[in-house]
């Protein structure tokens, strides 16, 4: 959340947003992010769980009962078992809701414009077709001295100004328009009236007039939310499949068209009759096994057309580069979009299963460490977790960069961290203590005795 926050703070501020929408905003947002911060959960939960209970002497009594570490693990399994399918139902169904109001709301928010803020000294264009510009404010807010007004909202340019020595700024009691009150001041107008010739200057004095400006395009408004229906982050797996098969057609039919499209810009590939005279007409050479034609087509051209022929090639092939370079962008988008619906599709299922593997990797490290409460459990989640998201991370970079494989990129963390969990398992069994000072300690009286050992063995030989 707060990297959202830190993302987006320059685009929401200012903008006059109430306080509602911003908390509807948030609680949209916290809603995304609940796929990402359920396996960091179960994973810390579990290093605490297995960690107070190892703490606690509690696992001894357990393994001395005859129980094993597994079959302890069974019960907790299937209710993270139980979990995962939650999560992937939440993936599936809750969160396209929660991403096409929130996205939409923050689209809606971004392309808001910021409330109406006059400072002195400085033109302000914020109100469409008037740039405003006071010379100072008084301390209420309100009056304002030496006003300038362009007015352009007529597309003919500055041919509108009104100056004034002062006023007063006063907002309709509905917020929709905003009335400056101005007091001994000029306008003048320029411009042509009554036909094309006749050019006029106008200047008129005023003691008081009000000038009004509509502030309804600073009212926040929302987009219709059928226009981002179609994103991936906003389908379930369903939608998913459909929009991957429609892509795949549309990449079909992209390839078979080609011909098609370039078949009018060029004339060599004729077909029927008109192929069979035009291979008459030319003087072949047999040249073992290919053939080629005596001279350059150009030289059966009469010198007349020289220029005419080159000009039609050359057009001719800017016409099919042309065409060839839509056709390629068109398939590269649908490439894209392709990948884009097979990541997310991969990761509602990838997501999902990484809180049962952080728990079959959590469960472990807890009976191992045997500390629990928030010191070392938290320090080790972070770090598990911190490898598992890079890995993520990497692998979804590598889709996109059609690298790999959706299904490999989406999966490479869990291919990597399963073996790792594996190895956990199997040392928790076995009542392994390389997560304690003594078990290092040992390891370095083992090394530093081998290496006296074989520096004796050395000595005796020499």
């Amino acid at each position: 959340m707060m990297q959202f926050f830190w993302l987006y703070m320059d685009e929401l501020i200012g903008k006059g947003v109430d306080t509602l929408l911003l908390i509807e905003l948030l609680l949209h947002m916290s809603a995304i992010l609940v796929p990402l911060a359920l396996p960091l959960a179960v994973l810390l939960s579990s290093i605490m769980t297995f960690g107070n209970l190892g703490e606690n002497f509690e696992l001894v009594a357990i393994k001395s009962s005859g129980i094993s570490l597994l079959r302890f693990m069974q019960p907790l399994v299937i209710f993270v078992g139980g979990i995962s399918i939650l999560a992937f139902l939440f993936a599936n169904y809750v969160m396209p809701v929660a991403n096409l109001k929130g996205l939409s709301l923050l689209y809606d928010i971004r392309n808001s414009k910021p409330t109406l803020t006059i400072r002195p000294d400085q033109f302000n264009s914020d109100i469409q077709g008037y740039s405003i510009r006071v010379g100072s404010k008084d301390k209420d807010g309100s009056t304002i001295r030496d006003v300038v007004i362009y007015d352009h909202s007529d597309m003919l340019g500055n041919n509108r100004v009104v100056m004034a020595k002062e006023g007063q700024m006063i907002p309709s009691a509905d917020k929709q328009s905003m009335i400056f009150r101005l007091k001994d001041g000029w306008q003048y107008i320029e411009g042509y009236e009554n036909g094309a010739h006749d050019y006029t200057q106008i200047r008129m004095h005023f003691d008081e007039w009000d000038k009004v400006f509509d502030l309804s395009g600073f009212r926040f408004t929302r987009t219709n939310e059928d226009m981002f229906k179609n994103a991936n982050q906003m389908m379930d797996v369903v939608q998913l499949k459909e929009s991957i098969d429609s892509l795949k057609q549309q990449q079909k039919r992209s390839l078979s068209v080609v011909t098609r499209y370039l078949a009018p810009y060029y004339t060599f590939e004729t077909q029927g009759k008109e192929k069979d005279k035009a291979e008459k007409g030319l003087k072949r050479v047999e040249s073992g096994r290919f053939q080629s034609y005596a001279g350059t087509f150009l030289d059966r051209v009469p010198d007349s057309l020289h220029k005419i022929v080159l000009q039609s090639a050359a057009n001719n092939i800017r016409l099919m580069k042309t065409q060839m370079d839509a056709t390629a962008l068109d398939y590269k988008l649908q490439s894209e979009n392709y990948v884009k619906y097979e990541i997310e599709l991969h990761r509602k299922f990838s997501l999902s299963f990484a809180c049962l593997l952080l728990f079959l990797i959590g469960a472990p490290l807890g009976a191992i460490i045997r500390k629990g409460g928030l010191g070392m459990p938290m320090v080790v989640a972070v770090v598990f977790f911190v490898i598992f998201h890079i890995l993520n991370i990497t692998g979804e970079k590598l889709v996109k960069a059609e690298s790999v494989a959706p299904w490999l990129g989406m999966w490479m963390s869990t291919f990597c961290m399963l073996p790792l969990a594996i190895l956990l398992i199997n040392a928790a069994r076995n009542d392994s203590r390389i997560f304690t000072k003594e078990w290092y300690f040992r390891l370095w009286r083992a090394i530093t005795f081998s290496k006296r050992i074989i520096a004796t063995a050395s000595e005796m030989e020499d």
